[in-house]
């Protein structure tokens, strides 16, 4: 299962800088890379363009989007590292008040043309 996500960046560049430097490898807390991986997300990558963030990840079979978002409220650690993040991320335009990354959908694929 591939899902892919869109969120913004608070447009300053220091903020941005210091966005990148938690997300090197080695940076971001062990337990919330172990809360990703135990829900089942095999590849997660986030990509940046000026201030917009777009995340790919690659999920198995048993991945619920749900239950990762249940874990993630029940773990002490992911709720500090995302209101830590919240310093640097704002919500896409017409985003709910409690949204952040939002869901994209795909209109193109190579593999279904003529």
């Amino acid at each position: 299962m591939r899902r892919c996500l869109a969120l913004d960046l608070k447009d300053d560049a220091d903020l941005i800088a210091r966005y990148e430097a938690w997300h090197r490898p080695g940076a971001a807390p062990e337990p919330v890379i172990q809360s990703i991986r135990e829900a089942g997300i095999l590849e997660m990558e986030i990509w940046r363009v000026q201030d917009r963030l777009f995340m790919v990840i690659e999920a198995g079979p048993d991945f619920s989007p749900q239950a990762k978002a249940a874990a993630d409220m029940a773990s002490r650690d992911v709720r500090a590292w995302e209101r830590l993040m919240s310093a640097f991320q704002k919500p896409l335009p017409g985003s709910a008040p409690t949204e952040k990354w939002r869901d994209m959908r795909r209109i193109f694929a190579l593999s279904e043309q003529p």
